[in-house]
């Protein structure tokens, strides 16, 4: 089992219900999914970037991303709809949980002048978005591999009701949150 899957079922359970005082179990906020997704202004010019955008979110993530395609044509931007425009990977149970540690313990700390993530990515409804400038912050992605530094969106889904409880759960998950000055 993953390590934050017993961290929550053993620990996180028990700090929330304490906390919030809730009367079942089931009523514990927890984390339904993590889709993590990058999409490429390069794409419109070159169709050979979105395996390029795949290949690394399979790395990344451990499955297979599904592409990301352009829903209506945008003359501007030349874009007709159908375009593939990036990729996309949904990750959960087992993996979601995985990933999450990896981004908390080892990828987060790499950023550079990184001193925790912002609140600001919460929702009202307790879920998370974060955005990172280079892919490279992950260990499995090679550097000299890459043909360009692109970033990510990483969204993390709960079934928290409010921002108070999905900022604990994700605290006491381990989300290193930015401290206020």
């Amino acid at each position: 089992m993953a390590r934050l899957r017993e961290l929550y079922a053993s620990v996180v359970v028990g700090k929330m219900m304490e906390k919030f005082h809730y009367k079942n179990i089931c009523q514990v906020p927890r984390m339904e999914k993590i889709v993590v997704s990058c999409c490429t202004r390069d794409c419109v010019s070159n169709s050979k970037v979105v395996g390029n955008v795949m290949e690394a979110l399979a790395v990344i993530t451990g499955q297979k991303p599904v592409e990301a395609r352009a829903k209506k044509s945008v003359a501007a931007f030349k874009v007709r709809a159908g375009m593939a425009l990036g990729a996309f990977a949904t990750l959960r149970g087992k993996k979601m949980y995985e990933f999450f540690d990896r981004l908390v313990t080892i990828s987060l700390p790499r950023v550079r002048d990184f001193r925790g993530v912002p609140l600001r990515g919460l929702d009202n409804r307790g879920n998370f978005s974060l955005g990172l400038r280079e892919q490279i912050v992950f260990p499995e992605i090679e550097y000299d591999k890459i043909d360009k530094i692109r970033g990510l969106a990483i969204s993390i889904v709960t079934t928290a009701r409010t921002k108070e409880e999905g900022r604990e759960l994700l605290g006491l998950l381990g989300m290193p949150f930015a401290v206020k000055r």
